[in-house]
């Protein structure tokens, strides 16, 4: 989603940095392919419009035109005003004293509005909340039982009530949380294939019955310009608190993300890019404006890293590599957990020009893939302990799958030399522990540390690990 854009902007840019000096005929012509690449990206041309004239505005100023670095200069105006457009701060979603909080989602049919639902749900719980999800789209069919095996499949227990009333089970679905101790409830109502007044007059009767402390409304990202439309209307009946931007990985221009927040004034407060529970993020207005101009995310990427990497297997781990005691199980649990941030290809495109990385062939998105089939064609004997991979283990591994005896040998270059850099890490950390135990005595020690290193905390760790990086 907004590739095009991407790449057409940051072409604009690269054009722009072979000058010396701007002139106000160098700003006017990009300004017009800045208003091109915005129209094609299916921006809301009134969105575009104002837009281009507050950038050109900007970048007209004598100290932008005279200085050293112009480009430079129209880039960071182009991306003020992109974060701008986007909404200047972050909306985090803000739960209140009320018990149970109640969150109602609306929509159209088909903009993702249920599974959105179930993610919502999904992170509430790992944020220690106790979520229920109440089915209150009756027309849809099988769309109640779809909400069940959402539920189901992420652990939250799903209301569907009785009969054909929504605002009755909407009604029954905020009891039920209150009689079973749930501290918010998600409501999924239903959604029709275009605005009609049933649809709003229902919405606003499941608004007064359950006086929901937020209504987010959920978008499809790959609606286009027709989304300005969509969301001035619920926006008019149903003053919606916020948007949830779903399909974010779709093949559309995705111009409909950058014209809500400045068509309704509404902010963007969750973008969800995938199908698995945990592909619902907060949205990051700066970090997105960064994406769109090829400067990467790595904020986000470090966020997503910590997610996934889980403080009981992140003690045992880094036990064994203090331990200089790395073996190819480790590398699969790296893979996997790669996996779980999105792949290679979410982590390669986090980092400046990792879109354009990817666009050109550069980045092969199948190495990790390749390198864990390898390793599962190895005995348990052999992942453990490497050591004993003769020539002829070698080639047997190497049948089993499916490649080259130089493709295996290549692999475990790549895991002794990374074997090596840990074994000197580890004998950094012992130097520097055994100079911070010289001057502390045998006080020194810190408690749940690691034998292999002195007793050294994963906090120690990390903080000579921050002070080796300087």
């Amino acid at each position: 989603m907004l590739e095009n854009l991407s790449s057409r902007l940051q072409s604009i840019f690269s054009g722009l940095r072979g000058k010396g000096r701007l002139t106000e005929e160098d700003i006017n012509g990009a300004m017009r392919e800045i208003r091109m690449a915005l129209l094609e990206a299916d921006v809301n041309f009134k969105v575009v419009k104002a837009f281009v004239a507050r950038t050109k505005e900007r970048c007209l100023e004598a100290d932008v035109l005279e200085s050293l670095t112009p480009a430079q200069n129209v880039t960071k105006i182009v991306l003020d005003e992109l974060t701008e457009l986007l909404g200047r701060t972050d909306s985090k979603l803000v739960l209140s004293g009320r018990i149970p909080n109640v969150i109602m989602l609306v929509g159209l049919q088909g903009s993702g509005k249920t599974t959105a639902a179930a993610k919502l749900a999904y992170r509430l719980k790992q944020e220690n909340h106790s979520p229920l999800l109440v089915a209150c789209d009756v027309y849809r069919p099988a769309a109640a039982d779809q909400l069940a095996a959402l539920g189901g499949e992420i652990g939250v227990r799903v209301y569907r009530g009785a009969g054909q009333d929504p605002v009755r089970i909407a009604q029954e679905g905020v009891q039920d949380a209150i009689d079973n101790l749930r501290d918010v409830v998600i409501i999924d109502t239903a959604g029709r294939l275009h605005v009609d007044e049933e649809m709003m007059a229902e919405a606003q009767a499941i608004k007064a019955a359950t006086k929901p402390d937020q209504i987010l409304m959920v978008v499809d990202a790959m609606t286009g310009q027709d989304v300005v439309n969509v969301v001035e209307a619920f926006a008019d009946r149903v003053d919606f608190d916020g948007v949830i931007m779903s399909k974010m990985d779709g093949d559309a221009r995705g111009g409909g993300a950058l014209s809500v927040r400045e068509v309704t004034g509404k902010p963007i407060k969750f973008i969800s890019s995938g199908e698995k529970p945990d592909s619902l993020e907060e949205f990051h207005p700066d970090r997105m404006a960064k994406r769109i101009l090829g400067m990467g995310d790595v904020v986000s990427l470090i966020e997503s890293a910590v997610r996934v990497q889980q403080e009981e297997q992140e003690a045992v781990e880094a036990e064994r590599m203090a331990r200089g005691n790395l073996n190819l199980n480790d590398f699969i649990t790296m893979n996997r957990q790669i996996g779980k941030m999105g792949g290679v290809a979410k982590l390669i495109s986090a980092l400046p020009g990792g879109d354009k990385a990817l666009g050109t062939g550069e980045v092969d998105e199948h190495a990790l893939d390749s390198m864990e089939i390898i390793i599962n064609s190895m005995t348990k004997e052999e992942r453990e302990r490497p050591e004993v991979l003769n020539g002829s283990r070698r080639a047997r591994i190497a049948a089993g799958a499916g490649v080259t005896v130089t493709e295996v040998n290549q692999m475990m270059k790549k895991f002794n030399e990374t074997k090596k850099m840990v074994k000197k890490m580890t004998a950094q950390l012992d130097q520097a522990q055994s100079s911070r135990k010289g001057k502390k005595g045998k006080k020194g020690r810190a408690r749940g540390g690691f034998p292999g290193l002195g007793g050294m905390s994963l906090q120690d760790m990390k903080q000579l690990q921050n002070m080796m990086k300087q």
